[in-house]
């Protein structure tokens, strides 16, 4: 192609495979006999950009609304569909929970950024500010009526608090304020990780099942993929319906291990718990160096 010639007029003109050089028969096919690429190449146009960025999720089967409606009402169903090879119709694993978990945190981002703005955040303007908290989960700091405090914190962490607060109490009140939105910002991350924890949980609870850990690891990615929905929920205004997504979690996961896994229910009630404790420690320790993250940052 001539340096000063259009690249659509070379996309569009020819009698060889643009891709691998293929000569073409005539009539010239609609895609290349070797490599596959199609030969009849144009600019994309707007939708065609939108159907790329969509793949399978918007494609005319409803490929993500069928998934939505299984991993929603249907708990452990888009599992066992999975591993049981039906996979065409569905959204992967991965990319469900990509999608799904991208969105939630970004609804939280939002949420965060305008709870900083909104009437009642600490004012900056007057005095310094006298009582200011910052709750890391794990433990509290901060000044109580001037006075700084620090609870069940590691030492050099409240040392490095006070420190902060010394030098500019007014530019750490607005860290406080800014905390839940890098706390956010670095939620996804440490989510991502737990993941395979989950998924070692299951596989020890669940020696006998001869399963490998990547299905287990399925099933993990569909069930917090759920919660994530479920988050969106709780951080809603309605009391009732904060209160029914957090109640959903627990028992859409054991319905959800019950289809996936079969067995008793007092058995399967007994794994679900040693997960929940195995999970619960790791997921503590996690928020924990997420909200550490958050401060530091």
């Amino acid at each position: 192609m001539a340096p000063d010639e259009p690249a659509t007029a070379a996309a569009t003109a020819g009698t060889e495979c643009l891709n691998c050089g293929e000569p073409l028969a005539v009539p010239r096919p609609r895609f290349c006999p070797v490599c596959g690429q199609e030969t009849n190449l144009r600019p994309p146009r707007l939708g065609e950009f939108l159907q790329q960025f969509g793949g399978a999720y918007f494609a005319t089967e409803g490929a993500l609304w069928r998934t939505l409606k299984l991993l929603l009402f249907k708990p452990g169903e888009l599992t066992r569909q999975y591993l049981g090879g039906r996979r065409k119709h569905y959204v992967l694993p991965l990319r469900l929970y990509l999608t799904i978990s991208l969105a939630v945190l970004l609804l939280l981002r939002v949420v965060a950024a305008v709870t900083i703005e909104a009437p009642g955040a600490i004012e900056l303007q007057g005095a310094e500010p006298a009582s200011l908290q910052l709750d890391l989960g794990v433990g509290r700091a901060g000044l109580q009526d001037g006075v700084f405090f620090c609870t069940d914190l590691p030492g050099w962490l409240c040392r490095r608090i006070q420190r902060r607060i010394d030098v500019e109490p007014k530019l750490f009140a607005r860290e406080v304020e800014q905390f839940g939105l890098r706390f956010v910002a670095h939620l996804g991350g440490a989510m991502f990780l737990l993941l395979p924890a989950f998924a070692l949980g299951l596989q020890l609870v669940y020696r006998n099942r001869r399963l490998r850990y990547t299905e287990h690891l399925v099933f993990a990615l569909h069930v917090h993929a759920f919660w994530f929905v479920m988050l969106a929920l709780v951080m809603t205004d309605l009391p009732w319906l904060s209160s029914l997504a957090a109640l959903a979690v627990p028992v859409y996961t054991l319905l959800a291990m019950r289809v996936v896994y079969g067995g008793r229910w007092g058995p399967r009630l007994l794994r679900a718990a040693l997960v929940s404790v195995l999970y619960g420690l790791t997921l503590g320790l996690a928020l924990s160096g997420v909200a550490v993250v958050a401060l530091l940052g």
